[in-house]
């Protein structure tokens, strides 16, 4: 969430940023000016009423001391009316309040000065790339007639249990995802991540907290009773820690690591590119989450970049990094690049992995706060990246690691699982 004072003091700059967005902001930032001089009014208002109550409050205690009952008796009347005044301003002031947090909460971040522009994913930049695309066989297959040849994955078992996207893996490939969560931990931990475990369900101040609510609503899977959402990845519960939290600049950086289980209805679209575990309902994924001071936190993302792909140039997967436009950017992002591993059996860019710096945008919804050297808060910025998700991975290694005798496994996943070849 973007801070009041900087709207007031940028607000042509922020409008100006937006358009990179594809957004006209304008009528959002009027409508935030427009609210937040209604609140401070209300206030002011409601300030000074109060502060008159209270000095007649005072008044009346010494005119009954004195003797003076009708004198006091008087003012008492008028002290009731001020009451009535307080609790009346009292809740315009509150509902003026909620309307400015709820326009707040429907502006996007602003991108970063080296987003392209750009409306869809067609615009986003090709920053990097690196490895060889594999020549594979006559008659190579998708992951998802390999995962029925060989008996890893059950898509339909998934389907009867539950429904379209929650696949059962079977044998090997149920090896394979525990081999890749154990390698993802190993390496996140041994680049200065503490391993952390979190729950799967956070409440509603969560999710505001790091912005799937109320911009993803619709995606996650709510349980009413209990008002608890499944989370879509875990930089939600992992940055929810600090949420109302004063660091001190000695604590940075915060770095954190976690496997979960993510949950994401995404409506669903039909055809090959979303065939077998391209888009999944539930699917596995080890996050990387930091909390940095604002001065360090690009260099963060800098080296969270560089971390993820030497975990691909580990795998001999071939990939490309994207960095997102403008109109492809997250709604809580400042600037986010995009791990794209190449699926040589249907030819096409998979993405494995977003790491994204949110600046203060999180934070401030967070109340995420550190005391700077002259002891002032001030809003610490948050980053997070897929390190990595399986999904994606595990299709661009069957797919790019099928021979005509079977599946190779990487060499560095071996130890792993324990086993070197799907056949």
């Amino acid at each position: 969430m973007l801070q009041l004072q900087v709207i007031r003091d940028r607000k042509e700059d922020i409008i100006g940023a937006l358009t990179k967005r594809g957004i006209d902001a304008a009528p959002l930032v009027e409508n935030v000016l427009r609210l937040d001089e209604k609140r401070r009014a209300l206030q002011t208002q409601l300030d000074k009423t109060l502060a008159e109550s209270n000095t007649l409050s005072k008044e009346i205690g010494i005119l009954f001391k004195s003797g003076k009952a009708e004198e006091a008796n008087l003012l008492k009347e008028k002290t009731v009316q001020l009451k009535e005044d307080s609790k009346k301003l009292g809740e315009e002031l509150g509902a003026v309040t909620k309307e400015l947090q709820d326009v707040l909460y429907q502006i996007p971040n602003i991108p970063h000065k080296s987003v392209p522009a750009g409306t869809t994913e067609e615009d986003n930049e090709v920053v990097f790339k690196e490895g060889d695309i594999p020549t594979l066989q006559a008659g190579a297959l998708p992951h998802w007639e390999l995962a029925k040849k060989y008996d890893i994955i059950d898509f339909e078992l998934g389907v009867k249990i539950t429904g379209a996207g929650f696949p059962v893996y079977k044998g090997k490939g149920a090896r394979l995802q525990r081999a890749l969560i154990s390698y993802f931990l190993d390496k996140n931990t041994d680049a200065g991540y503490s391993e952390i475990q979190v729950p799967h369900l956070v409440n509603e101040a969560s999710g505001f907290g790091t912005g799937q609510l109320p911009d993803k609503e619709g995606q996650m899977y709510h349980i009413g009773a209990d008002e608890l959402y499944l989370i879509p990845t875990a930089e939600v519960p992992i940055t929810n820690l600090f949420r109302d939290g004063i660091l001190s600049q000695k604590d940075f950086p915060l770095q954190y690591t976690a496997y979960t289980p993510c949950f994401r209805r995404e409506a669903g679209s039909y055809g090959a590119h979303v065939r077998g575990l391209n888009r999944l309902h539930q699917f596995d994924k080890v996050e990387i989450v930091r909390v940095e001071h604002p001065t360090d936190s690009y260099e963060a993302l800098a080296e969270m970049v560089e971390h993820v792909k030497h975990i691909l140039r580990e795998l001999k997967l071939p990939y490309r990094i994207l960095r997102l436009c403008g109109g492809d950017l997250g709604f809580t992002s400042a600037l986010t690049y995009d791990f794209e591993v190449f699926s040589t059996a249907q030819n096409r860019w998979l993405e494995i992995s977003s790491v994204s710096n949110f600046e203060t945008y999180q934070a401030n919804r967070l109340k995420l706060r550190y005391k700077d050297e002259n002891g002032k808060s001030q809003l610490a910025h948050t980053l997070n990246g897929s390190s990595l998700a399986l999904p994606r991975v595990l299709a661009g290694i069957l797919e790019n690691y099928q021979t005509p005798d079977g599946i190779q496994i990487p060499e560095v996943l071996i130890p792993y699982c324990g086993f070197e070849m799907i056949n």
